[in-house]
Order: structure tokens, then C-alpha cells, then sequence
């Protein structure tokens, strides 16, 4: 048995900087349609106090998600140092396809990915070319994919996308808009026969479809005189995050034991970058399923002070910046043990053990 192994990897984060005191002067309406009645700069200071966001990325008006994830894809390719023709797949995990500034209309015919393999220029016809839409987890279901698929002898080479501009998609009234940013990841992944005790060594994914599957959502404007056929990204966010403490520690501990890796073995732990005071806790009831109390300073990454949440791609851009050294406090080893995890609509969860 050989193992599925990441060769490459890429980011792209737009440059234009959105921060916080951007949204002083936005009048802010709860889900009732009622105006919230208290200074703006008070609302986004309680903002960042609960999410740790400071500011976020935005792509410019003449770009969007595949281009994105075209710059990354060729920065990948060059990190992986293979030929763009040898790759058997492309999966492009995203969620509102290609929205162009001010239209509010998603566009994802062709794929995503069949956009991304004509920029690119591959002319292999073997290279299947899809998209994928599994909430904020979708770039991490594809990388489960591409085990299953080298598994089963499908595939030998698969580049893996997560790319969003959900910039395109808020709503300036409600709140949760500040959360939201732009930014593409990529991964390309190879499978080695006679590679051991590398790459990916375990797999969990779930899916809550009851009540919770619309904790995440399409929906009117909080602005009770906006356009009711217009609609936005909504979540109902003190159910998402109980959802989250509830299920991904357990989905996590999952898949660690699965594979026999104790928590003590753990180096890393590159977890969707929703909300700051979620992840802590989420890392916090991790090591309490271990009786643990004492958690590594540096077990966590993080990306969402800076570049917000950009759901499919905050793990593939984080897990660039330190694969590449690009994340102060923190770098990869060889043999060290990762664990990637995510949350997001659906809802879904998912992780994947990982050795380096």
C-alpha cells in the first residue's frame, strides 16, 4: 500500500485590504429588520473581540474565483514541478461559482474547473475536470476524494481547489458580511507505491441534514426595504457555532484514532478559519475528549486575523503560508503529524490525518 502525498501547493490572497473601520459607517439591521441602535464603531469592536478578525481580503472588481484560482493552480504546478498534462483531476471546491462585481448572480456554467484547465491550457482530455460543493469543507472532501480515487486506482495525480469570493455575496447590513473575504488555495496530490508512513493517513466526514442543515443559508437582506428576490449568504451563527463545539472535536478524535495517533503526537492542527473564539474552543474540547487540559501554544495556525473567512480556501492558504514558511511561529517537519478539519453548510464536517 502506498500513500497519497501533497507535491504542491499554492495561494492566492487578493490585495486589497478591507479593515475593520471600513464598516464604520454601515448601518447594521437584525434578522427582525430592525435597525441595531448603537454606534457602529461599538458593533465592530464586538466583532473582532468574538471572531479575532481585524480585516479581510477582497479580490478587485475585474476578478473572479476561478481567476483566483487559476493564479494559485500555476503557482502549485511550479511548486509541484510536474507537467500540467500529467494531472488526471482537477476539483474545485467552491460554493457561488464565478459572481461578477455587483450582479449578485452566480455563474457556474462551464465548471469552475473546466474554466481552470482552459486557463491553464491543458489539452488532456483524460484530465476530468469538476467541481464540488460541500460548504466551507469542500476543499478538504476533495482531498478526501483524491485518496479514495488513488485508492482505487483511478488516479494518480489530482490538483485540489478551494476558491471563493464571498465578498459578492453579503449582505452590507447584517453583521456577519465583516466575517466574510476572498482567496484562493491549491494542493496538488500525487499517489507514491513506494512511499510508507507518509502523506495521508486517515479520513472522517459526516453530514447533519435535520434541522441543521440550514444553519447556513441563502436569504433576504437584514434591510427591510432591500429587494426581497435579491438574495445573500445568512447563517444563524449561535447555532453554528454549539453545532461545531458539539460534533467536529468528536469527528476529529475520529479520525486520529482510526489511524492510532495519539494526541501527544499531534504537531498541527490547520482548522477552518471561521471565527477565532470557535476554533479555540473547538482545540480546547479536542484535548478534553483526551482528558487534557494543557494545550500546545502552538498546536493552531491561524490566517483569520488578517484575511478573514474565506470558507473553501482558508485551509489551502494556510496551510501554504506555513508549509512555505510564510506564517510567523510556525513550519512543517518531515514526519510531523497534521490534522486538517473543517465545518460549514450542510452542515458538514470532515478531517483528514496527514503525515508529513
Amino acid at each position: 500500500m502506498g500513500s497519497s502525498i501533497i507535491i504542491g501547493s499554492g495561494r492566492c490572497i487578493p490585495d486589497e485590504v478591507i479593515q475593520n473601520k471600513d464598516f464604520v459607517s454601515q448601518n447594521f439591521y437584525t434578522e427582525s429588520y430592525e435597525l441595531i441602535n448603537q454606534p457602529s464603531e461599538i458593533v465592530i469592536d464586538k466583532f473582532k473581540k468574538i471572531t479575532g478578525i481585524e480585516e479581510r481580503r477582497y479580490a478587485r472588481q475585474d476578478v473572479t474565483s476561478s481567476d483566483l484560482a487559476t493564479i494559485a493552480a500555476r503557482i502549485a504546478l511550479e511548486d509541484s514541478k510536474i507537467d500540467p498534462e500529467s494531472l488526471d483531476q482537477i476539483i474545485f471546491a467552491h460554493n457561488y461559482g464565478d459572481v461578477v462585481k455587483h450582479t449578485i448572480q452566480v455563474d457556474a456554467v462551464p465548471s469552475l474547473a473546466a474554466r481552470v484547465k482552459h486557463n491553464l491550457g491543458i489539452a488532456n482530455p483524460n484530465c476530468t475536470a469538476y467541481d464540488l460543493l460541500f460548504g466551507c469543507p469542500g476543499w478538504l472532501q476533495g482531498i478526501i476524494h483524491s485518496d479514495a480515487f488513488f485508492k482505487a486506482g483511478i488516479a494518480k495525480r489530482i490538483m485540489v481547489i478551494g476558491s471563493e469570493t464571498l465578498s459578492r455575496v453579503v449582505d452590507p447590513y447584517d453583521r456577519d458580511s465583516m466575517i466574510f473575504s476572498d482567496g484562493a488555495g491549491v494542493t496538488i496530490l500525487e499517489y507514491n507505491a513506494d512511499v510508507q508512513n507518509r502523506g495521508i493517513i486517515g479520513c472522517a466526514s459526516q453530514s447533519f441534514t435535520k434541522e441543521e442543515a440550514f444553519y447556513i443559508y441563502h436569504g433576504k437582506s437584514n434591510f427591510p426595504e432591500a429587494d426581497p428576490k435579491v438574495r445573500f449568504i445568512k447563517m444563524k451563527g449561535r447555532k453554528v457555532y454549539e453545532f461545531a463545539l458539539k460534533h467536529v472535536p468528536v469527528a476529529m478524535k475520529s479520525c486520529l484514532d482510526q489511524c492510532n495517533i495519539g494526541i501527544d503526537q499531534l504537531k498541527k492542527v490547520f482548522i477552518h478559519q471561521a471565527n477565532e473564539k470557535m476554533d479555540e474552543a473547538i482545540i480546547r474540547e479536542l484535548y478534553k475528549l483526551y482528558g487534557l487540559d494543557n494545550i500546545p501554544v502552538d498546536i493552531m495556525p491561524m490566517s483569520i486575523h488578517k484575511l478573514g473567512n474565506s470558507s473553501v480556501a482558508t485551509i489551502p492558504t494556510l496551510y501554504d503560508l506555513v508549509a512555505k514558511g510564510d506564517l510567523q511561529c510556525h513550519s512543517l517537519a518531515a514526519g510531523d503529524v497534521i490534522l486538517f478539519a473543517s465545518v460549514g453548510a450542510g452542515m458538514h464536517i470532515n478531517a483528514v490525518a496527514y503525515r508529513v
